[in-house]
């Protein structure tokens, strides 16, 4: 694969190509092997390593970057939803990234919607879901018309974003799109916090609170060996010492299924979590092994 700057299609001076047009993007794409990055922009270092990972992929890499308004409820941050291009931009230089699709709304959905979307069943009903309804039709759809635009050969997401992940492998899957999903594992600041775009939100003292989050999946592991009832009660007595969390939902699925496990499942599980500090609300996620 090409890993030397600058990547196919890219300036010399290592920034990307910014393209806001689809009939443009599918020019330059033709015939090349791709890597899609799907982003809403305001990258941060766990965008970036997949970016690294997608160059090792394929020889063209496109970080798409559109903050898209279907996956938005009437009572979210829409309109306050962090956008800088130039410092998207500036990040990427050193990353080789051959094209930044940037485009228009109006690009995206000239209609200003679209009669068809893509849902996600059950599971799209369920958690993030529950709390911000529609917001995975939104997602799925956007991602399903930039697999459509782009035509990649992979596509890279997040593990962050585990519900987000989960749905969009079933949509691949079950309609047969000609793309591979490549899932990245999270990437944390030091003191184990992930990376998000929204943790621009706190303040320093709301900063610190919001390790709780990852402290609390680290208490669930340790109680995996005890069932179900001791991983759910090792996290919430981490969350509930901490006045600034306040905890949205803490549950533990099937990997395989996304739906919650019962009392006496035994296997692999992942633990979510969601929770309000300051304005900033917060999701983090971990596997474990329940015994």
């Amino acid at each position: 694969m090409n890993t030397a700057a600058p990547d196919a299609g890219g300036h010399v001076d290592g920034r990307p190509v910014v393209v806001e047009t689809i009939a443009e993007l599918r020019e330059k794409l033709a015939g090349r092997t791709v890597a899609l990055v799907p982003t809403m922009g305001a990258l941060h270092e766990g965008h970036l390593a997949l970016v690294d990972r997608a160059r090792q992929l394929a020889d063209t890499v496109v970080v798409s970057i559109f903050v898209n308004p279907l996956q938005f409820g009437p009572e979210e941050d829409l309109d306050k939803y962090p956008r800088d291009l130039g410092g998207d931009l500036e990040a990427l230089s050193q990353h080789h990234v051959a094209y930044v699709f940037a485009p228009p709304v109006a690009e995206m959905y000239p209609d200003g919607g679209t009669q068809v979307t893509a849902t996600g069943g059950e599971v799209a009903t369920l958690f993030e879901g529950r709390s911000r309804p529609g917001h995975f039709d939104g997602v799925l759809t956007v991602v399903a018309k930039l697999l459509g635009i782009v035509r990649p050969d992979h596509v890279l997401f997040g593990q962050k974003d585990a519900q987000q992940v989960f749905l969009v492998q079933r949509m691949v899957s079950d309609l047969n799109f000609a793309t591979r999903v490549e899932v990245v594992p999270t990437v944390r600041a030091d003191d184990g916090l992930a990376l998000s775009s929204r943790n621009r939100y706190l303040n320093p003292e709301e900063r610190r609170a919001a390790v709780a989050l990852s402290r609390a999946l680290e208490a669930a592991a340790s109680g995996a060996d005890r069932g179900i009832d001791a991983v759910v009660a090792a996290a919430q007595s981490v969350l509930m010492d901490e006045r600034l969390v306040k905890l949205e939902y803490l549950k533990v699925v099937n990997p395989r299924t996304f739906l919650p496990v019962d009392d006496g499942y035994r296997g692999p599980a992942r633990v979510l979590i969601a929770a309000q500090v300051g304005s900033a609300r917060l999701i983090d996620n971990d596997l474990l092994y329940l015994n």
